[in-house]
């Protein structure tokens, strides 16, 4: 066993540990706390609140109803302008009538117009639509909006016509409104534009145009239909609905109106109006 030599005993005992230092720890210095009384603050705010003057609510603005004389002027100027205003969808019949406006659904006139050109010339009845198909049906129309969806219900409002209606548009409303793919306004185009009823189509034109003027503001186009029939003379009534949408559509535009050359400038109620 090997022997510890003193050197090796004094060199071991020679170094000594120094005791370690308890550490420091340091205050966090944070800054005294700001007391407030809930009583006081709440009671400071309930009085400063009934201090506060309330907002008033905004007045909506209602335009003056136009009368009964205005009316009849503004129509009287349309009539002058344009004694027999026609409808802009190209057609040859009341079939065709119907199904240029079921296509006209979010499209322009001008588009749906070039596409039935060449269809009208194959297919102008019923049976001649079911004969021509929906795969081919879908060739003439696909330029439009929505062909695939239009061109379904077209070839299944053709067959109900066949089936229920002996292949001729009905005279009803309500039944032109359970065609596929036909609504309200399409039926009010179709009674007024085939068989001269009295009926108010109201699109996007005659929307703008009621709403804008005051003539027969409404929320909803059935709304702003009803406030028409209930305003427009008897006699303008026919070509009632054609004088509007050719006024919102050249006159009355959606973004930048020709207030400097309407017709009815200085019946119109719109605040904004240029002129």
């Amino acid at each position: 066993m090997a022997k510890i030599t003193r050197a090796q005993r004094a060199k071991t005992s020679s170094v000594r540990t120094l005791p370690k230092k308890p550490a420091i720890k340091a205050k966090a210095s944070s800054p005294r706390a700001v007391k407030t009384s809930p009583k006081t603050s709440n009671k400071a705010l309930e009085k400063s609140a009934k201090q506060a003057p309330k907002p008033k609510a905004a007045k909506a603005k209602v335009s003056k109803p136009w009368t009964e004389a205005e009316v009849r002027e503004a129509f009287g100027r349309f009539q002058k302008a344009n004694p027999e205003p026609k409808g802009e969808l190209e057609h040859l019949n009341p079939f065709t009538l119907l199904v240029a406006v079921v296509l006209s659904a979010q499209a322009t006139d001008a588009g749906v117009n070039r596409a039935t050109r060449a269809l009208f010339a194959v297919t102008d009845t019923p049976q001649k639509m079911i004969a021509l198909g929906e795969e081919r049906l879908r060739d003439y129309i696909r330029t439009i909006g929505l062909y695939r969806t239009k061109a379904k219900n077209v070839i299944a409002l053709s067959q109900k016509l066949i089936t229920d209606f002996g292949g001729e548009v009905p005279r009803t409303r309500a039944e032109i409104e359970s065609l596929p793919g036909a609504g309200r306004k399409t039926a009010n185009v179709v009674l007024n534009m085939a068989y001269g009823e009295h009926t108010m189509a109201v699109d996007t034109h005659v929307f703008r145009v009621g709403n804008r003027t005051g003539l027969a503001p409404g929320k909803t186009p059935l709304e702003v239909e009803l406030g028409l029939e209930k305003v427009i003379p008897p006699e303008f009534v026919l070509h009632a609905h054609h004088w509007l949408i050719l006024h919102g559509r050249y006159t009355c535009l959606a973004r930048k109106p020709r207030c400097e050359v309407c017709l009815i400038n200085d019946l119109c109620r719109w605040p904004e109006k240029t002129v």
